[in-house]
């Protein structure tokens, strides 16, 4: 009769020292198979403070919690039609290559207008702009661009344009149902490892449609391209165009409110407001003005707006004018106005978990 094997019975370790030699034999093999660094212990590492980049809003900075949108995540920037979607994302663009950073706009809606984005101070020589055929070309642009560790911020505009090729290549009256969901889903599945792993914020701009046939509680409205960029999104700005802006009867830019409706870095559902101003974007002397006068560093008196004791103009685009004309003042307003609300700091690399307790008696906290 044949002798039967025995099974090698795995025991675990049962005093600290034979958990450590176990634990250290498990480390090795894992270094070796996948690289040094896969598995660290956050006591032997210390966690640096998340890197930001400014959306070029200091509301919108303070909003989010940690001065802007943070770096190495995926970002969803949705909105009804001409609510400011695309100019906020240049805005982001003009502040990341202030910073020395190189830029990619995957023009998916084929639609850019570089003018316009020289206008919002993007430096549009150093852009670089993709306008692809089919959503998996401008999905594996993306993925290469980011995998290549040398583009720090990529804009995809917008979901909603990032067409199946099957789509393209198919008649006009052939369904096509969830394929551009689920091109997402693969692709967002390749990218969060990637983006984080090499430091790239990936902004993905989006449409909003409205639920076929919802009824009861909840919004009927809805983003394009299924659930996936909702999960892997880090940051989830809704931008809605409140007001128009008039000067003598005469259309001069939109009142916008963007509200943080995701944010894993900070606290959630703050809200912003700025102006946007036609040909121009988002108005940094409006914004001035506003949190000026919050903080008590500007002095509304009536119509009339003064600093330091000097009037500065009567009435609110008067002012906005005086500090277009008089950049040194603004910048001193500036620096008082990130002083007081502690963006200075966040900036600086303070930032990561918490807002700054003072910023939620200057932001509209609205959880609709």
């Amino acid at each position: 009769m044949a002798k039967e094997k025995e099974e090698k019975k795995i025991v675990p370790p049962t005093n600290d020292s034979d958990k450590k030699k176990a634990l250290d034999a498990a480390l090795k093999q894992i270094d070796k198979a996948f690289g040094k660094g896969t598995l660290i212990r956050l006591g032997d590492k210390q966690v640096e403070a998340i890197d930001s980049i400014s959306t070029g809003s200091l509301g919108l900075d303070l909003a989010l919690g940690i001065g802007g949108i943070p770096k190495g995540r995926i970002i969803e920037v949705y909105g009804p039609e001409s609510s400011g979607k695309t100019t906020l994302t240049l805005h982001i663009i003009a502040e990341a290559q202030k910073a020395g950073a190189t830029c990619a706009f995957i023009d998916a809606e084929h639609a850019l207008d570089v003018k316009y984005a020289a206008n919002l101070g993007v430096d549009t020589e150093n852009l670089y702009v993709s306008q692809p055929d089919f959503g998996e070309q401008a999905l594996e642009i993306v993925e290469n661009l980011a995998r290549s560790g040398a583009v720090e911020l990529i804009v995809v505009d917008s979901v909603a344009a990032l067409t199946p090729k099957s789509e393209i290549e198919g008649d006009m009256g052939d369904q096509h149902v969830g394929l551009q969901a689920r091109l997402m889903s693969q692709a967002l599945r390749k990218l969060a490892g990637v983006v984080h792993k090499m430091n790239t914020t990936v902004v993905f701009i989006n449409q909003i449609r409205m639920k076929i046939g919802a009824m009861g509680y909840g919004t009927p409205e809805t983003t394009t391209g299924g659930n996936a960029l909702k999960f892997y999104a880090s940051v989830r700005l809704d931008v809605r165009k409140i007001a128009t802006l008039k000067q003598n009867e005469e259309p001069i830019g939109n009142r916008t409110k963007v509200k943080v409706v995701k944010n894993k870095v900070a606290p959630p559902f703050k809200t912003a407001e700025f102006d946007i101003m036609f040909g121009e974007g988002i108005s940094r002397d409006g914004e001035i003005i506003d949190y000026g006068v919050k903080l008590d560093i500007i002095d509304k008196s009536g119509a009339w707006f003064s600093y330091k004791a000097a009037k500065i103009g009567q009435g609110r685009e008067n002012a906005k004018a005086y500090l277009k004309e008089h950049p040194e003042i603004s910048d001193e307003i500036v620096a008082t106005i990130k002083s007081s609300i502690g963006l200075d700091k966040l900036i600086s690399g303070a930032g990561g978990k918490d807002s700054d307790d003072e910023s939620e008696s200057i932001e509209e906290n609205t959880e609709e």
